[in-house]
Formats: structure tokens, C-alpha cells, sequence
């Protein structure tokens, strides 16, 4: 693979780039805003959009980790990229398993919206919090993390699966009683403009967040170092420091997207270190490990004087991110993180409430 730094310059691209996307309201927001950036920095380029349904969009009548499959909401735009039907896909990052198909990367990182999640309450209850309502209120999430601390946290909860699109799951709550409150990220209803819905947001402490959730990615093919150029001024150093280590830990877990697995992450020490922290739980949040670590980090080294690049020279991808040159050793600090943290949880028995969580979940 060619290093982007040596690719042709952005104008030998075609003038026109066809953009991939889910056809899901809030996915085509999010395509379009990757979109309007990439208008604001090409104005010369004309970007065509086709959008379509995936797996998990079409599946609405099983919880997510029952319909077996992996990438349920990537599968379909990754094989029009793998086809060159598209240049580039969008995705919500906590979307996207930690390992890609052959051939496929993440050209860019956008900056992250709040990665938290939020309580959306019925009508009904909306001077009540999570702690207040009455015994049994269901709560409706298809996130297994979600379920497990919820459960862990509000023993008094009872949790049930609900399905479809963020707008079809508003309307569930509004049009039934059948739910006292659901949870949403945060980020979804930022980008939709529906932050009046939010009843309370949940810290970290309360509910940690899905891996990468939050944050977009813009997958390509790995040997299109002409779409990686034009994709470079999107591309966020520190949140995707930041998903790098989230990533590497749920990789070195062995979780996939739907596993009962959480983390917060954050720069400390003005920006100097990088703080990870990770969880695990059951299914009936009975059992937690929960854990934090933390790396040095200098974010404003000074730049290497320049040096000769070899010609076959390939940038480092770390868990399906490609690192630009200049902040390869930042992201090893990352992936390390992430595998350290895995690590401790893991002698902890990390790996045995993962697997009983998981027949546990086949036998629900």
C-alpha cells in the first residue's frame, strides 16, 4: 500500500466520488454533514450519494445478538466498496467490528460528538429519573451493554429489547405505554437536533459507552491511496487516539459490537496522558469488573526532521485505522492501552463472564 503522504496530489482524483451510506435517516445526516466537509476542502469535485439497507436495518423482529451475524450494519456498504461501486462509506464507529475485511481501512476519524447516552423518558414519566420509577418500569435498549448495567444499576428495571431506526424507537415510546423510558446515544440525537428529547444524560460512571461510540468513520479500500489523500484533513488526532485504544481493548477481549463490554476514555494531565477505563458485566449485571489505566502521551512533540521514505513504504493500521506518519508512536501508546487494559481484566475473569455471558444469551 502506498503511505498517503506520497499519494497524488488531491486533483488527480476523478471529479466525481461516489459516497456510501445506510439509508437510515440519521445515517444519511451523518453522510451528509462527511459530505459538506469534503465540499468545503474540494469544491472543484461533485459527490454522488447512494444509500442502502443493511442487514440490521432489515431485521427488526430479533435483538441484535440474536441474528448471528457480524458487520449487520456495514456487510452490504462494505461489499459496494470491496465492488468500487463507492469510493467511501460512512459509518458510525461503534458500528464497525475491530476487524475489517481484507483490503478495507479507516481513512479518517471525525471529530466526536458527546459519546455518553441518554435517558429519553414517556411522557408519563418525565419528572422521574431511572432511581424513581416504579418497580418493573420497562426500560427498552437491543444493547447488551446497555441491559447489563442497567440491570447492575437498577435492580428494580425490568429491560426489553426494541428495534429500528432512532426515529422508529422514539415513536415506540411516544405511541405505547409499553415503555417508561429508552436509552439513546447521545451523538444520535445531537445530529438529528432532537436534544429536547433527552431526559437526562448518564456519565460514565452510570453507564459507560459502546466502543467508538460517538465518533464517524470514513472506510475505503486499502490500496485507494487517492481517496486516503482527500480523506486526510478530516481525520481528528486525539479522538482517534482515543478509539484506537477503546478499540485495541475490546479486540484484545474478544468482544464484538453487541458484547456486554463498556469504556470511557479521556485526555489528562492537560492532554499529556491518555486515561482508559474498561467494563464487563453479565447479562443480569450481577457481575462487574470494571478497570483503569492510563498512558503517557506528548501531543505536541516536536516533528522529526524529514527522512526518506521508502517507495513501498505502508502506513501502520491499527485496528482497521490508518495512522498517519507522524503519529505512528502516539498510536502504538494507544493500542497498547487498550491491550494492557484487556489484559488486566482478563486475569480477573474477564473471559469467563464474557462466555457465560454469551450462552446466556444463545439460551434467552
Amino acid at each position: 500500500m502506498t503511505d498517503p503522504s506520497e499519494a497524488a496530489p488531491a486533483d488527480c482524483h476523478p471529479s466525481k466520488i461516489v459516497v456510501g451510506s445506510r439509508n437510515s435517516k440519521l445515517a444519511l445526516v451523518q453522510t451528509h454533514h462527511v459530505i459538506q466537509l469534503m465540499e468545503q476542502q474540494y469544491p472543484e469535485k461533485k459527490f454522488d450519494l447512494i444509500s442502502m439497507s443493511t442487514t440490521g436495518d432489515k431485521i427488526l423482529d430479533k435483538a441484535l445478538p440474536k441474528i448471528g451475524e457480524k458487520s449487520l450494519f456495514t456487510k452490504e456498504l462494505e461489499t459496494a466498496l470491496e465492488a468500487k461501486e463507492v469510493q467511501f462509506v460512512v459509518h458510525s464507529l461503534k458500528d464497525l467490528p475491530t476487524t475489517l475485511p481484507d483490503g478495507l481501512v479507516i481513512g479518517a476519524v471525525l471529530e466526536r460528538e458527546d459519546p455518553r447516552d441518554a435517558v429519553v423518558m414517556h411522557k408519563d414519566f418525565e419528572e422521574n429519573d431511572l432511581s424513581n420509577l416504579p418497580a418493573s418500569s420497562v426500560i427498552g435498549t437491543s444493547s447488551l451493554r446497555r441491559k447489563a448495567q442497567l440491570l447492575s444499576n437498577f435492580s428494580h428495571l425490568s429491560v426489553q429489547s426494541i428495534r429500528g431506526n432512532l426515529n422508529t424507537r422514539l415513536r415506540k415510546l411516544d405511541d405505547n405505554k409499553q415503555y417508561s423510558a429508552i436509552i439513546l446515544a447521545m451523538a444520535g440525537l445531537n445530529r438529528m437536533g432532537w436534544n429536547d428529547r433527552i431526559s437526562k444524560v448518564l456519565p460514565g460512571s452510570e453507564m459507560m459507552y459502546a466502543v467508538g461510540q460517538g465518533a464517524l468513520a470514513v472506510e475505503c479500500a486499502e490500496d485507494d491511496a487517492k481517496t486516503l489523500q482527500l480523506l486526510s484533513p478530516l481525520h481528528h488526532r486525539e479522538t482517534a487516539l482515543l478509539v484506537v485504544a477503546e478499540r485495541s481493548f475490546l479486540c484484545s477481549l474478544g468482544g464484538g459490537c453487541s458484547a456486554p463490554v463498556g469504556v470511557v476514555s479521556e485526555f489528562i494531565n492537560d492532554g499529556k496522558s491518555l486515561e482508559l477505563e474498561g467494563g464487563v458485566w453479565s447479562l443480569d449485571g450481577t457481575k462487574t469488573l470494571r478497570k483503569k489505566l492510563c498512558c503517557s502521551l506528548k501531543l505536541d512533540t516536536e516533528e522529526e526532521p524529514p527522512r526518506k521514505k521508502a517507495v513501498h513504504s505502508q502506513p501502520p493500521i491499527f485496528c482497521g485505522i490508518v495512522s498517519p506518519a507522524a503519529d505512528v508512536e502516539l498510536y502504538k501508546l494507544a493500542f497498547k492501552l487498550g491491550q494492557d487494559l484487556a489484559d488486566a481484566l482478563i486475569s480477573e475473569g474477564a473471559s469467563v463472564i464474557m462466555e457465560e455471558a454469551r450462552k446466556a444469551n444463545e439460551l434467552s
